[in-house]
């Protein structure tokens, strides 16, 4: 799905603050704002960076994931560290696709990266299409758990920043660091606190997947830390018609205000 069909799916879903989140990178925010804006949807700058935990504090595979809102889209040493995000994303994409190889599993690297055609969406979403495609997965889901996903054995581990460089980069390019989908913040305020203390100023406390508990707990924690709260569908285009995804979140419509009264003018 291209930049500006999500766009309109957003707006017709009846969402009027929007950012998209690609990984590592800001290439579809531009082309959003060469194209022009559909009237009534704000679209805020914004990125999300999987940044990896070096100490061992039990969380699944290892990583935090950063959101940035609100960045100047062209500023160059955040573009640099992007680059060098995508630049290990690239590795690990070979490094599976040669184990794939190497358990009996090949898939053809140029099938899958038909779809998105460049560096900015190679990930694992995109190996998974592939080996649905090869008929050795049913669904992105299935890929996943048997496949790639952690402990599995087509995984492999993601280099990059971590955690407070993310926090950093995001904070220097003039964005507001968010902490995304972090089901554990409730009970995991040690992580919490050092990352506020990092500069972390939100986290993300309506998720598609979060149940009424969890996002009271979540709220819970980002009120006690003075957090910003938003919210986000995590939808990736290979899930279904937004609307779907957008059908299970509910956000309050100030948590938009508030994210747009926070950011720099």
């Amino acid at each position: 799905m291209t930049p500006a069909a999500l766009a309109r799916a957003v707006e017709a879903a009846g969402v009027r603050v929007f950012s998209l989140t690609d990984h590592d990178t800001l290439a579809g925010y531009r082309e959003l704002a060469a194209a022009g804006l559909p009237s009534g949807l704000t679209i805020v700058p914004g990125v999300e960076i999987n940044a990896l935990v070096t100490r061992d504090l039990g969380l699944w595979e290892g990583e935090l994931h950063i959101l940035g809102f609100g960045m100047d889209p062209w500023d160059e040493a955040f573009e640099a560290v992007l680059v060098s995000q995508r630049a290990a994303r690239r590795t690990r994409f070979e490094r599976t696709v040669e184990l794939l190889r190497e358990i009996g599993l090949p898939i053809d690297a140029q099938v899958a990266t038909l779809e998105v055609g460049a560096d900015d969406a190679l990930g694992r979403p995109t190996i998974a299409r592939a080996l649905i495609a090869a008929k050795f997965a049913s669904s992105v889901e299935d890929a996943f758990s048997r496949i790639i996903g952690h402990g599995s054995p087509g995984y492999v581990r993601r280099e990059g920043i971590g955690p407070e460089a993310a926090i950093a980069a995001i904070a220097g390019a003039g964005g507001i660091p968010v902490l995304a989908h972090f089901r554990e913040a409730p009970t995991r305020l040690d992580v919490m606190r050092e990352l506020v203390a990092a500069g972390l100023r939100g986290l993300e406390v309506y998720y598609r997947s979060f149940d009424v508990a969890a996002i009271e707990a979540v709220s819970a924690a980002a009120s006690s830390l003075g957090l910003i709260a938003t919210g986000g569908s995590d939808y990736h285009g290979d899930l279904g018609p937004y609307a779907d995804a957008h059908s299970a979140l509910w956000v309050p419509p100030e948590v938009g205000e508030r994210l747009l009264a926070t950011l720099p003018r």
